[in-house]
């Protein structure tokens, strides 16, 4: 019988595959490199923070309840209203459709006296606790009935079921004049009239 001898497996190499050197693939200096930047950052602002100068930024809430939120922050959810105070949301169901999240729930209602909106929501809840604050809804609503306002008020909650909002919320729900307002609003672009 013929022993076959195979040849010994070779690795295929890649155009974009990076080559470690012998340093880094021992893992532990990396390591060692990795927990030196944190413990200099770390020390760096306890430094800066025993000698009464800003640090970290780190907001003491419930204690501190002004805050200044970032440019890109999208706010929270507002229902626009009609002049007769019904809201403009015609329970499409676009934006729940479109909610990565899923966290969008609208029961609709049926007005057969109004012909240029018969579809009205009952219903309309958010549920913060999983909202990722994406602002598809805003940009899927072909009524712009929804939208983000950037003045926040404390959205953190004690209980799970605190964190539905509810379309009286929303639809009532006017910035408040003590919460900063660092940055102007920004200028939409994308859908929605």
């Amino acid at each position: 019988m013929k022993t076959v001898k195979f040849a010994p497996y070779k690795r295929k190499q890649y155009w974009n595959e990076p080559q470690l050197t012998l340093w880094e693939s021992a893992y532990l200096p990396e390591i060692l490199r990795g927990l030196f930047i944190t413990s200099r950052i770390f020390l760096r602002n306890m430094a800066k923070w025993m000698t009464g100068r800003k640090g970290a930024l780190t907001t003491y809430y419930p204690e501190e309840t002004r805050w200044d939120y970032a440019e890109r922050n999208r706010g929270k959810h507002v229902l626009t209203q009609r002049p007769d105070g019904k809201p403009q949301c015609v329970a499409c169901n676009m934006c729940a459709t479109v909610c990565p999240a899923k966290v969008i729930e609208i029961e609709a209602g049926f007005d057969p006296a109004d012909s240029a909106h018969p579809k009205f929501p009952i219903r309309f809840e958010i549920d913060y606790s999983r909202c990722v604050f994406c602002g598809l809804c805003v940009e899927a609503c072909p009524e712009d009935a929804i939208r983000m306002a950037k003045e926040t008020p404390g959205l953190p909650a004690e209980d799970r079921h605190q964190m539905w909002l509810t379309m009286d919320e929303m639809l009532s729900w006017k910035p408040q004049s003590d919460v900063a307002k660092p940055y102007p609003p920004a200028p939409r672009t994308g859908g929605g009239k």
